[in-house]
Formats: C-alpha cells, structure tokens, sequence
C-alpha cells in the first residue's frame, strides 16, 4: 500500500438522529460492513439520542467509480435509517432536522476536495430521488459554497421546539421559501430533510459545563465561538450541561485550545468546567486506523 500521505482517501461522517435502539445502530451499522467499508469510529450519545459514523474508503485514482462501494454503503446507511426511524417519535437534547440529519465528506490523504464534492452531489441525486427526502447542499458540493450553518438558521435548527431544550418530534417546517437542492419539495414527517456537504477536514469536540442553567451555557458556547466574537473558525452550541463545537480549521485553533476559553469564560461566572473530549479522531489517527483495519482483513 501506498504511504498514508499518498493515499486517495475518502472520508463520510454520517450522522444518524438515534442512540437509545441498539438493533437500530447495530442494523445502520451491518449494512456498511455488508459493503466491505471500513467504520473507523462511532459515536453514540443516548442524551443527544444522536449518533455518528465515521466511514473511510480507498480510491485508486481520481474516477468516482472506485468509490462505489462507499457510495452504495452510505446511501444503504441511509435507507436503514430512513426505513427503522420515525422522527415523529424521537427526541433528544440535540437539534436535528432529520433522521439522517447530516452527511459530510472529506478528502484524506491524496484525494482532493472536489472529488469529495462530486461524490456528495452524486449520493444527494441518488437519495432524492430514490428515498424521496428533501436535500440541502453546502460546502464545496453547494455551486455557491453555502454554509451548513446558513443552511440551519433558515431551517429553525437551533430553536428547541420543548421545554428543557429538547428536540421532540417532527420538525414542523416549511421550505417553500428555501428551495432544496435535490428531493420533494415537502417534508415527510417521518424522515425530515438531509444536509449533505464536502469541506477540508472538521474537528467536532465537547466540553462539560457544571451547571443546569441552559441559558448560562447557551451564553457560554455563544462567547467562544467565532460568531460571538470568541475563538476563530469555532461553531459552538450550549447544550444539555455542554458546550458542543466545530472545530473548521485545525490548525488555526483545537481542542485544548477550546477547553482554555471555556474554561476562562466559566472561572468569570464562578462555574467548573469538566474535561474536554473530541467525538472523533483526527484526521492523521483516521488514515492510520483505517490502515491498520485494511492490513487486519
């Protein structure tokens, strides 16, 4: 095999509005492994009731045929969790806009970001039109770069629809005035809507806040962000007793650099802060997992 360096990579996190079933996960999950594609990480949060996979395939060259077996893993992913979720009945502590609430794409090693991008436009017609479910570009897949956080504000995705900063049911919104990109023009209750995007590689990471004052952590995580006038290239929510950020630009700020804001910004308001944990591996520890999975089989 080719150095790690050298390697064409592609990366999917796909994130999945369920962690309380576990035949669901583990049934989302199978039907990767069906598709001989390595699941490097996965990450389940039962207070989010929202879970996360990290895929990764090898492409031989630049064609997006030798991505096939990642293609039909994710989009298969997808249907699982169209099919076995209602996101009538869900809910959770994290905001969502469908079962599958995100799919994102990144390039490793090698492989280059327009690669990635077409892959996204590619899966994006293919569920549309076949799952029938809304989708909403961003990134380098969307023709004007539009941002997923753009994407989300339009949508209402950071506005609780419970007490106690709880997403429950169905999302209740209309997109008439924020035309998708692919899929119906109406939301089917059940499944909600996509966002399906392409972007250099984004650190997700969480930090616990000792307190139960949602607005106080809300206030917190809008400090440090990058929006709020905080941390550069930093997205930050407040949620159930933590800050939960995107980490865009690694080597502009990471995580300790996260926890030291935080930690600053709570010493002000006489709060303890617990320690900071990333939801999934970097990019350098991907390819290297990713390897070693590959040299196993």
């Amino acid at each position: 095999m080719r150095p790690v360096s050298e390697s064409l990579l592609v990366c999917c996190k796909l994130y999945i509005s369920e962690a309380r079933n576990s035949f669901v996960i583990e049934s989302i999950e199978r039907v990767a492994k069906q598709n001989n594609v390595v699941i490097v990480n996965k990450f389940v949060d039962e207070i989010y009731n929202r879970t996360s996979y990290t895929l990764v395939a090898h492409s031989s060259t630049n064609s997006l045929l030798d991505t096939i077996p990642l293609q039909k893993a994710v989009i298969d992913m997808m249907k699982t969790a169209l099919d076995m979720i209602d996101l009538r009945l869900h809910e959770g502590t994290h905001p969502r806009l469908g079962v599958v609430d995100h799919v994102l794409f990144h390039p490793l090693g090698a492989s280059t970001l327009d690669k990635a991008a077409e892959l996204c436009t590619l899966i994006a017609a293919s569920i549309g039109r076949l799952l029938k479910v809304p989708i909403y570009l961003y990134g380098a897949a969307h023709s004007e770069g539009r941002t997923l956080d753009s994407i989300r504000r339009d949508l209402g995705y950071f506005q609780p629809n419970s007490d106690g900063r709880q997403w429950i049911g169905d999302l209740n919104t209309d997109i008439s005035f924020v035309k998708p990109d692919e899929g119906p023009l109406e939301i089917d209750p059940s499944k909600g809507l996509i966002t399906i995007g392409a972007s250099p590689w984004v650190g997700s990471c969480n930090v616990p806040i000792h307190s139960d004052d949602i607005e106080l952590v809300k206030n917190i995580a809008r400090s440090i962000s990058e929006k709020g006038g905080g941390l550069p290239s930093v997205q930050a929510i407040g949620g159930s007793c933590e800050v939960a950020c995107y980490l865009l630009d690694l080597d502009r700020v990471r995580a300790d650099q996260v926890q030291a804001e935080v930690e600053r910004a709570c010493s002000e308001l006489g709060v303890t802060v617990g320690k900071v944990y990333l939801t999934d591996f970097l990019p350098e520890e991907i390819t290297s997992l990713y390897v070693k999975a590959i040299e196993s089989c």
